[in-house]
């Protein structure tokens, strides 16, 4: 049986890596993406010292060229790709007044810009493959607002509406493109930019959340593995919150 492939973009660290090793243990070969060559090495060497395959292909997927090239090297190493997950991101933490050029164009370049030029770089290579699935991590305020969070929401938003656009574009090539919207999650996205204390970011987000706990990156890898994965050949189009009840308010 052929060996599925899933580059993962942003998988040096938090959700990114988590799905990075999901997948691994799911028997895909990995290719970690990512800026830090480090990280990058330890995520590689976590999977194949479990007995899976990993390469990385290191970059700034805010770079115009980096899709491309990341691409290029996963099917370059292993022959083929069937996966991406795009699951690079930064936040900033401010409203739309304080919001400065230099961080909209940060957040957007990285959350927006750097997700579709990977994706459309992928496309070829998954059709090629015979079809496969692109799964973008978005968030749930790229379903509901969030104060001070302007170029964030703004991101997220767009990578909400592309995902449904671009699934409807390539259902007919069996590619489905899904994505999944994460509440908070025990990552350090959470606590970045914040003048408050761990505990005071903890205690702040559990008071908006029903199930009243936090969950960490490996149950959002869950679901980006079943989205990757057959099991959910008849999802597309689809933005999947998994934020513990925090939506549905």
């Amino acid at each position: 049986m052929t060996q599925r492939v899933a580059l993962v973009t942003g998988a040096t660290s938090g959700i990114g890596r988590a799905c990075a090793l999901r997948l691994a243990a799911d028997g895909f070969a990995v290719v970690v993406g990512g800026r830090n060559s480090e990280r990058a090495t330890e995520v590689v060497d976590a999977i194949t010292a479990a007995g899976g395959t990993a390469t990385s292909a290191l970059g700034d997927v805010a770079e115009p060229g980096y899709g491309e090239a990341a691409v290029a090297a996963t099917v370059a190493a292993h022959g083929r790709l069937d996966v991406l997950v795009n699951a690079a991101g930064v936040i900033t933490r401010s409203d739309a007044e304080g919001t400065t050029d230099d961080e909209w164009h940060r957040v957007m370049s990285t959350n927006v810009d750097g997700l579709f030029r990977a994706s459309r770089a992928a496309l070829p290579a998954i059709r090629a493959a015979g079809g496969g699935a692109i799964v973008n991590i978005s968030s749930t305020n790229g379903l509901v607002g969030g104060s001070g969070l302007a170029a964030y929401c703004a991101s997220k938003g767009a990578v909400t509406n592309l995902t449904r656009a671009m699934a409807l574009d390539h259902a007919a090539e069996g590619i489905r493109v899904n994505a999944v919207c994460p509440g908070a999650v025990d990552t350090h996205m959470l606590y970045s930019e914040r003048s408050d204390t761990a505990d005071e970011v903890r205690d702040l987000n559990l008071s908006d959340i029903p199930q009243g706990r936090i969950p960490d990156s490996s149950e959002v890898a869950e679901l980006v593995a079943f989205l990757a994965d057959d099991r959910s050949r008849h999802i597309t189009g689809a933005n999947i919150s998994i934020d513990g009840g925090y939506t549905a308010k």
